[in-house]
């Protein structure tokens, strides 16, 4: 947990995305939006369509699978979904392991004097159980989240939390797996670091404006170093 926060002046700010990034939730997402889609007789997405949406507010998530849908059935199938997750939580069903090497990866950057944000499409209280379950619930001094901001690729969640921080564009950096997380950090003037591992692909990442993309945790610290030097 920090403690101290810097001196603006040196101040270095590490905003990231959860789902995708952090923690491999999207089987327990597909699951969410297929029971959903049941409940109310709509045609099932695809389920890489589904992890392709992750990141997205749950809204706008559900337009872009079911463009067809009116905005009743919409309304429905968002509060379904969210009722089926809460209960897939209750009963312990909710599978969102650490990817390989993040909670060493967050240390690290830790150890090296960042602070750690979170900028997520997650609602605070999904954001919460999910940080809470892995024991992570205090490492981060900063919270956004889709119910309280507006989604990504607007730069709302960047901009709260370097202001909650104090930190500048230039020395932060948003880590994501997602174009949104990528075209969001673009919109707030910040650096963009995406992963491999996550829900789009490395092209797709670079595409969006990635500065980098790193393929293993351990490659953070030195390649958000490097890219604080080559500004």
């Amino acid at each position: 947990m920090v403690t101290e926060v810097p001196h603006p002046e040196s101040l270095r700010l590490a905003v990231f995305d959860c789902d995708g990034t952090l923690v491999d939730s999207g089987h327990s997402i597909v699951a969410a939006v297929h029971a959903a889609c049941d409940e109310h007789d709509c045609a099932k997405p695809a389920a890489a369509d589904v992890r392709r949406m992750v990141g997205l507010p749950l809204a706008e998530a559900f337009v872009r699978l079911l463009p067809g849908a009116g905005a009743e059935t919409l309304a429905k199938l968002k509060e379904s979904y969210q009722n089926v997750f809460a209960a897939m939580r209750r009963r312990g069903e909710v599978r969102e392991p650490l990817f390989p090497g993040a909670l060493e990866g967050l240390t690290v950057m830790e150890d090296a004097g960042w602070l750690l944000g979170m900028a997520t499409g997650k609602s605070r209280r999904g954001l919460a159980a999910t940080l809470n379950g892995h024991g992570l619930g205090e490492r981060f001094v900063t919270l956004q989240t889709a119910d309280r901001c507006r989604g990504k690729p607007h730069p709302e969640m960047l901009l709260n939390a370097m202001a909650e921080t104090s930190a500048k564009p230039s020395s932060t950096a948003m880590i994501g797996d997602t174009t949104y997380d990528m075209e969001m950090a673009r919109n707030a003037g910040t650096l963009a670091v995406g992963v491999s591992w996550g829900y789009h692909g490395a092209a797709e990442l670079k595409d969006a404006g990635a500065d980098a993309v790193i393929d293993a945790f351990e490659e953070l610290p030195t390649t958000v170093q490097a890219l604080l030097e080559a500004k």
